[in-house]
């Protein structure tokens, strides 16, 4: 396999991972706290994740899958191309657009939460229920671009 669709899929095979770990356990180890010691380690756990690493892996692959969709557009003729650039394109539309479009939007809706408030505990409730909901979905995307650029090598 060509480097660039392997690193790809490394890539979205370690979100779908880390997602993964958020959808299985950390998000339910969250829920079983009171809600301002839920609503506070959330809160720091937004702004820690904003880390050259992390952010290289995440946005790194969508780069690199949204290169991956253009040569497999460019390349139609070429089934495993149009494979990888399938998954390249599940990847930036069904990791980075359910982040940008749904995670994103609710994170920052907690990071303005305060924790001790009886508001901070209902947007708790509907945040640990909808932000799981949409990790749920990226983490499959995740799991699926990586399945599709490894089986058109």
């Amino acid at each position: 396999m060509a480097p660039l669709p392997l690193i790809t899929g490394i890539g979205a095979a370690l979100i779908a991972g880390t997602f993964l770990a958020f959808s299985s356990f950390i998000m339910a180890a969250l829920a079983r706290l009171p809600p301002p010691q839920g609503i506070a380690a959330m809160q720091a756990i937004n702004i820690t994740v904003i880390n050259p690493l992390f952010m290289a892996v995440l946005f790194g692959t969508a780069a690199l899958g949204f290169w991956l969709a253009a040569r497999g557009v460019m390349n139609w003729s070429d089934h495993m191309a149009l494979i990888r650039g399938l998954g390249g394109a599940v990847y930036v539309l069904g990791v980075i657009g359910v982040t940008m479009a749904c995670n994103v939007p609710l994170n920052n809706a907690l990071a303005g939460a305060d924790p001790a408030s009886a508001d901070g505990a209902v947007l708790w409730a509907v945040y640990l229920k909808d932000w799981t909901f949409w990790n749920h979905l990226r983490g499959l995307m995740a799991c699926i671009a990586a399945a599709l650029i490894f089986i058109a090598r």
